[in-house]
């Protein structure tokens, strides 16, 4: 076990995921580093909660329920707040296979919902990895078309791998579990609130290659990611549908002001992610 893993698992426990500043200082100092520092009162920051926690003791509450803690590798280093470290669940080696993340709103049409996981099963036959963040609607229907054609899926939890959330899904964590990974840059313990779902989506647009959105309300969460992923370089894709329905509004804007480029099939996908 290696002293720099101690150290990020010791300011993991400390630090609410998403914050820029020390997740900046983490990048860009180690951290081993960083905690030095906390010890030499350096920060303006109250350190006091980073010092009073113990990176072995957060190990073994990790190892209690069955996690690993794996330190961020480079796709996540552009974004401004790269996780200090994430819990895992499953096969962790793919989160460097190629991936496609699918994701919308919650409330899905039967369209949205037949895209979603047709596209999904489309990349997995051509050996793609499938991420989304487990939620109802868009999200279910991209792990389970992932699911159905006995490929492999990620999701990435808005709360800790021990309070899954939303619990209704409980039985496709456990498959995904089996056959895929389960990622969240949280504690065990840690609930699902609305500013962490934010925080997730960045996480879903790094993993990824590329970033599809299958039906979105205007003001939907996974305009987010989408907006996360443009900022990453990454492929922006957005399925149109119907002009007068609002759950389509969010891709219609996202193709209309350049953000996202319009995708009509599995075809049109991968010749975008060239």
């Amino acid at each position: 076990m290696s002293n720099e893993l101690v150290a990020r698992a010791q300011l993991f426990g400390a630090i609410e995921g998403g914050l820029n500043f020390w997740a900046r200082e983490v990048l860009e100092k180690g951290a081993e580093k960083v905690i030095e520092l906390c010890k030499e009162n350096e920060y303006k920051e109250d350190t006091r909660i980073i010092l009073n926690t113990n990176g072995h003791q957060v190990l073994e509450t990790l190892l209690k329920h069955g996690l690993e803690l794996i330190i961020p590798g480079s796709k996540f280093f552009e974004l401004p707040a790269p996780p200090i470290a994430l819990t895992v669940k499953g096969n962790k080696d793919l989160l460097t296979s190629k991936s496609i993340a699918i994701v919308g709103t919650r409330n899905p049409t039967p369209y949205g919902q037949k895209v979603a996981s047709e596209m999904a099963a489309n990349f997995v036959d051509r050996e793609w990895v499938v991420v989304s963040g487990g939620a109802y609607g868009i999200d279910a229907a991209a792990h389970k078309g992932a699911l159905i054609a006995e490929g492999e899926t990620i999701a990435v939890l808005a709360s800790g791998l021990n309070v899954l959330y939303p619990a209704g899904n409980a039985r496709l964590f456990a498959a995904i579990e089996e056959s895929g990974l389960l990622v969240s840059e949280y504690m065990p313990g840690t609930p699902a609130l609305p500013f962490r779902f934010l925080n997730r989506n960045r996480i879903i647009a790094a993993i990824a290659d590329g970033t599809m959105v299958v039906e979105a309300a205007f003001r939907s969460g996974a305009l987010r990611t989408a907006h996360d992923a443009a900022h990453l370089n990454r492929v922006v894709m957005a399925i149109p549908g119907p002009i007068n329905s609002p759950l389509s509004e969010g891709c219609h804007r996202l193709i209309g002001d350049g953000s996202a480029m319009i995708c009509t099939g599995v075809n049109d996908a991968m010749e975008l992610m060239r």
